[in-house]
């Protein structure tokens, strides 16, 4: 019997086989940064012509999920990749460039998610989630405060001091402690004043307008991963957004 045969048989194959792969990276069978078995060893396994492998293979990349490279094959995207900086941190420098950013954890802790906490991560009332405060640094200049809440099970003993360790960004980190790949993400954005710890901690002044950015990040499978509230400075920075 044919891998796929569990698959509802009304979806195009090619997108049945896109979801076996998404499967496999979702139980960690390849990791961020590691290639992928060639087209030819995944049609074997799956049962397939290499065209509908290929063709799979070619809308996981369009997705940011897979990524070709010229005569090495295809690997597994990954946050530490440069390229991938800019795509969930939509702050950006007036005068163009790469800002060197530094995560810088204020508090850390373990709590039962309330209702607003367990409806955004889509999980029961009263599981346990990581709450998290940090100030982002751009080029050591403090851009963003952050709240932000991880379901426990996906990061079983993170620890601030991990956090505190280390220099790269945060979805870096889950990624190369845990597995956990963020995939895509949704976004409220509003505009706002910032109150006195706010424009504190952003060393503004109080009611400076500050961006409010609400973010549910998605890991494979679509199960949200992370739920966070930001204020963003956008003094000397804008907010960057690509369509279409």
């Amino acid at each position: 019997m044919s891998s796929h045969a569990s698959v509802p048989a009304f979806r195009p194959l090619y997108r049945q086989i896109q979801d076996l792969i998404v499967q496999a990276l979702a139980d960690k069978e390849w990791l961020p940064g590691e290639m992928i078995p060639s087209e030819m060893d995944l049609a074997a396994r799956f049962e397939v012509s290499q065209g509908t492998v290929r063709r799979a293979i070619d809308e996981l990349a369009a997705e940011n999920l897979l990524v070709r490279r010229q005569g090495k094959g295809t690997f597994v995207a990954t946050h530490a990749d440069p390229r991938a900086f800019f795509r969930f941190l939509r702050l950006v420098p007036d005068e163009g460039g790469v800002p060197r950013s530094r995560s810088e954890p204020l508090e850390f802790q373990t709590l039962r998610a309330g209702q607003e906490v367990a409806k955004a991560l889509s999980i029961p009332y009263g599981d346990p989630v990581i709450q998290l405060r940090r100030i982002l640094r751009l080029d050591s200049k403090p851009m963003v405060v952050d709240e932000i809440y991880l379901p426990a099970d996906l990061f079983p003993d993170l620890t601030l001091d991990q956090l505190k360790a280390s220099d790269r960004s945060l979805y870096t980190l889950f990624e190369s402690l845990f597995g956990v790949r963020m995939v895509r993400a949704e976004e409220k954005i509003r505009a706002v004043a910032a109150d006195p710890v706010a424009a504190q901690l952003l060393d503004l002044e109080v009611g400076t307008p500050l961006l409010s950015v609400e973010r549910t990040a998605f890991t494979y499978g679509d199960r949200a991963a992370e739920w966070r509230r930001g204020l963003y400075s956008t003094v000397n920075h804008h907010y960057f957004n690509e369509l279409g």
